[in-house]
């Protein structure tokens, strides 16, 4: 169990857009299928090791991914008011470049609190990451509940491909 951790991850917020090298194109899963992710729990009870085992990638729990852990950062919270709040907190840290060296912030994934519609307060903090970073959302899945992952939900298909885990 990871204690005392009181400060997200270190993330880059929508950074400059390169140019593509001329040359055929390449499927868009293609780099995606070969990227690797450290998945990063703003809170206790996030949903990360779940998202690791459904969607691959690393677990790293409430703590900052080690060296020998992949340094693009997935950060993970659920979509309640304390959960919104904490994923802020650690995209702002990104933001100020308080993440620790060599991290790199790729989105934000929110997964569902509860079944059905976000209420109007929250589904506007959503609305406010979204200006500012990549976010992924995550549906209620009631099958997680009872420990049995399965695949992806179809509606995790941006994040599936991102994560490599749509093949």
């Amino acid at each position: 169990m990871h204690t005392g951790m009181r400060q997200g991850p270190e993330i880059w917020l929508r950074g400059p857009v390169t140019t593509p090298e001329p040359g055929p194109p390449e499927p868009a899963h293609a780099h995606a299928a070969a990227r690797h992710f450290s998945w990063v729990g703003t809170h206790g009870g996030a949903g990360v090791s779940t998202l690791a085992a459904v969607y691959g990638g690393h677990d790293s729990g409430r703590s900052w991914p080690g060296p020998g852990d992949p340094p693009s950062v997935l950060l993970v919270a659920r979509t309640h008011a304390a959960g919104l709040d904490t994923v802020a907190g650690a995209v702002e840290l990104f933001r100020r470049g308080q993440a620790p060296p060599g991290l790199d912030l790729d989105a934000v994934v929110l997964v569902a609190d509860a079944p059905g519609r976000l209420p109007r307060p929250l589904a506007q903090r959503v609305r406010a990451l979204e200006s500012v970073i990549d976010v992924y959302r995550v549906p209620w899945v009631p099958s997680w509940r009872l420990g049995e992952p399965g695949r992806p939900p179809r509606e995790t298909e941006d994040l599936a491909r991102l994560t490599g885990a749509a093949r």
